[in-house]
């Protein structure tokens, strides 16, 4: 992949996806970023031209709003210098199930799958076709863990993780890399956004060392990347006891503890 190939962040003003804007620069690559707030793309975009000399183009998109959404897709589509995707952009809610709104709970999944999904989607078969690239999906150590409390995100984010894992399989013997990343607690906005106290919570990593760990995970091409994981064997024993799991299920009949007994 050319080191001047262009990169599209989602969710690129603030946090994560400011961060990756910031360190993608740093490696001398151009790039389009996407998020709601035109103001602080403009600022961050002239800064990273100064700082780096890279070119840095904007889109002003709510990626739960399909016009937007499909602007973004098209640019994915038809510009061939983008050669890596991070699809970051995300909300998060808290709260329980049946106190969130139905309408609320629509958006989240929107954003946070449907979105990730379509921007996928629009850039793979170029990517494929070329032989290179790279996709990087933005997903949460939520999604592993029901036991949080957080039903809905953490599905969505356990999405983003077996889709990135899907894909990988398909995608990488044509060249394209792609990386679920899953940082646990960061200290970025989405936690106001979502209603939280961001100074309750006892552990947060800062937002920098996350990108910085996630990057050595993409450099490395590891298709599950967790920055906040600090024993890296207990990744792989839980894939490892998912496939001995998958390689004991039999189709054609019922396990026997499910059989009825003979009368």
């Amino acid at each position: 992949m050319s080191t001047r190939s262009s990169v599209l962040i989602t969710g690129a003003s603030s946090g994560i996806g400011a961060t990756y804007a910031k360190r993608f620069a740093g490696r001398g690559h151009d790039l389009v970023l996407v998020a709601r707030d035109k103001a602080r793309l403009d600022a961050l975009a002239a800064q990273l031209r100064q700082e780096h000399g890279v070119a840095v183009d904007i889109i002003q998109a709510d990626l739960t709003q399909s016009r937007d959404l499909a602007a973004v897709e098209t640019r994915l589509r038809e510009d061939t210098r983008i050669g890596v995707l991070v699809n970051n952009a995300g909300a998060s809610m808290f709260g329980s199930f049946i106190d969130q709104a139905t309408d609320d709970v629509e958006r989240l999944v929107a954003l946070n799958t449907i979105a990730l999904l379509r921007l996928a989607s629009a850039v793979a078969p170029r990517l494929a076709q070329a032989g290179e690239g790279a996709i990087i999906n933005i997903g949460s150590v939520v999604g592993l863990a029901p036991e949080f409390g957080m039903s809905v995100y953490g599905a969505t984010k356990a999405f983003v993780q077996f889709l990135s894992q899907g894909l990988s399989l398909e995608l990488v013997p044509k060249g394209v890399y792609v990386q679920a990343v899953l940082p646990a607690a960061t200290r970025t906005e989405i936690w106001e956004r979502a209603g939280a106290d961001i100074n309750a919570l006892p552990e947060m990593m800062e937002v920098g060392e996350l990108v910085d760990a996630a990057l050595v995970g993409f450099d490395r091409r590891e298709v599950v990347t967790i920055p906040p994981l600090h024993d890296a064997v207990r990744w792989d024993a839980l894939d490892t006891a998912r496939q001995l799991l998958l390689s004991d299920i039999r189709q054609a009949h019922a396990a026997e503890r499910y059989q009825q007994a003979a009368a």
